[in-house]
């Protein structure tokens, strides 16, 4: 027992100065975080990229058309493009016009007035060989590859890094263009698939291929994707609550037949999400699930598979329950993010916890659809063994900073805890819903979220999300049976905590509104026992001292 709580107390410790110490953050940070002046003047409303991609030397050359709307009279835009890629010439008006950088930074001198109200539009053409990504998709960039055959096999993934690893745009999360075309040139041999639908393709007279995919909703920039290959095309219709959505497929050409067995999971998800968040927030632009030479990422319709057809995380049970071989993580987690993610988007990188907390979460609503509450219960509980506690889920802001990893894991658990709170699945259902209902396309950040739970739950949440999002301890329920009562309290916890939790006291369930300070429940029994329910996020210590009188 010493030897244990002498542990906690050093890694609280250690937890604490981790916290303490923070980051050293430079200029370049601040510019590709903030929203700056360069950036706040206008508006992005469209983009058409378009581009040729030559595999054989892995480089990228084209021009990306850049619509905006002019929300105040500003002549020097910022347009982002990470070294090595460099901007070649941009154009406005058949007028080449002068520009500068400051590392990935690009500024802009636009020659014509910009008066508040017009839409104009910039031309960036740019070219260069790509970063090429060392550990897709935790780091950005391109992956080349071959297939067995010794077809080139390449695609792009850019979370966190930025999309300006590859073409120049506005790569800040708070602005998306409101619709968008890609347009890629490939050898003839292969195909690129990226977001939205095929408009058509162009047989080119030099050995090429150019794919025109539409997109007709808004986008952040890390979920537009190029994915090149020898790809076969298979679909099927889901009836969905918004009617028939198309869901197209493309692998591998030899990979046809284990796709078509494994890819029976994308209509489950689809039933599962649909019946928690509401409809797939993009019908228009369909679902595509796409083979890519890495294991997956979220791109808005277009989600990229590489999970080697297995379930569970290549063929792991995340949660170590086993409920984690029962669905291919990839197609389910990866597809979640279409709701937290694609729909609802955070601002600021630091705020990515919207996305990863609840597309973690989604995990276990998924299990919950098909084998129950207990089950999805014990998988979420299982993931606890992943958390570290190592600094806080929410990262510094406008330097583009991202949280500790436990944004998944913790962040599931304390969603999980919050269900318990409200103890009603369909009011809990109807929250997820609403999300995905009153922020429908939108860009939002943490207190936006903190408040619409807040309101809808009917609780002011604010000591909890500070207590998960904002700290790295795990809230204590200490407790003390003595003198016919119960005594408890919080530990561990920030400054005024005050989360209700569901406790067994002597076999009967009760609800227990603790806070720092110690309170009793008189009336029980010598003898009696206590036990916290499992499924909030809590630990629970039996004191020897202190209590009430």
């Amino acid at each position: 027992m010493l030897l244990r709580s002498l542990f906690t107390v050093l890694l609280t410790l250690t937890a604490s100065l981790a916290f303490s110490q923070t980051p050293v953050f430079t200029h370049q940070d601040t510019l590709r975080g903030a929203i700056t002046p360069e950036r706040a003047w206008w508006d992005l409303a469209y983009y058409h990229l378009a581009i040729k991609v030559n595999p054989a030397d892995s480089t990228i050359r084209g021009v990306n058309t850049i619509r905006y709307k002019v929300l105040a009279p500003k002549q020097v835009m910022q347009v982002d493009l990470q070294q090595p890629m460099a901007i070649e010439k941009v154009m406005q008006n058949g007028k080449e016009l002068t520009y500068t950088y400051d590392g990935n930074a690009w500024f802009i001198q636009l020659a014509a007035p910009q008066k508040a109200g017009e839409v104009n539009s910039v031309d960036v053409y740019y070219g260069g060989k790509p970063q090429v990504s060392k550990n897709p998709p935790w780091s950005g960039g391109l992956t080349w590859k071959h297939d067995a055959q010794g077809n080139p096999f390449a695609a792009t993934s850019c979370q966190g890094d930025g999309a300006s690893l590859w073409w120049p745009c506005k790569d800040h999360m708070y602005d998306e263009p409101d619709s968008m075309l890609i347009s890629v040139t490939v050898p003839e041999k292969l195909m690129d698939v990226s977001n939205g639908r095929l408009r058509k393709v162009d047989q080119n007279n030099d050995g090429t291929k150019t794919y025109h995919w539409f997109v007709s909703n808004p986008i952040n920039n890390y979920g537009v994707n190029m994915n090149l290959g020898d790809y076969v095309h298979f679909s099927e219709k889901f009836k969905g609550e918004k009617g028939l959505l198309d869901c197209d497929y493309y692998v591998l050409r030899g990979d046809e037949s284990k796709a078509r067995k494994q890819f029976k999971e994308v209509p489950r998800m689809l039933a599962a999400f649909e019946h928690w968040f509401g409809p797939y927030p993009f019908y228009e632009d369909s679902y595509k699930l796409v083979q890519v030479p890495y294991l997956g990422m979220e791109h808005q319709s277009s989600v990229t598979y590489g999970n080697d057809f297995k379930n569970g995380y290549l063929g792991r049970d995340l949660s170590g329950t086993g409920w984690g071989l029962k669905f291919d993580f990839i197609i389910v987690h990866e597809s979640g993010h279409e709701w937290f993610a694609n729909n609802i988007t955070y601002k600021d990188i630091a705020d990515m916890w919207i996305h990863e907390s609840f597309t973690a979460y989604s995990e276990n609503l998924f299990l919950d659809y098909y084998y129950g509450k207990e089950a999805s219960a014990a998988y979420v509980i299982g993931t606890r063994a992943n958390i570290r506690n190592d600094r806080p889920i929410i990262g510094y802001y406008n330097v583009n900073n991202s949280g500790s990893g436990d944004m998944y894991y913790k962040g599931a658990n304390m969603l999980h805890t919050l269900r318990q709170i409200v103890n009603d699945d369909e009011k809990w259902r109807s929250i997820l819903r609403g999300f995905n209902k009153d922020f429908y396309h939108q860009t939002v950040t943490t207190q936006q979220i903190e408040n619409y739970l807040s309101q809808h739950i009917g609780r002011d949440l604010s000591p909890v999300f500070d207590q998960y999002l904002r700290d790295v301890r795990i809230p204590e329920l200490e407790y003390q049976l003595a003198g016919g009562k119960l005594s408890y309290r919080w530990a561990n916890t920030v400054t005024g905590f005050n989360m209700p939790v569901k406790v067994t006291v002597n076999g009967k369930e009760k609800w227990l509104t603790p806070t720092t300070t110690w309170q009793a429940l008189p009336g029980v029994p010598k003898g009696a026992t206590f036990k916290t329910d499992p499924n909030f996020y809590v630990t629970t210590t039996r004191a020897t001292t202190g209590g009430t009188k």
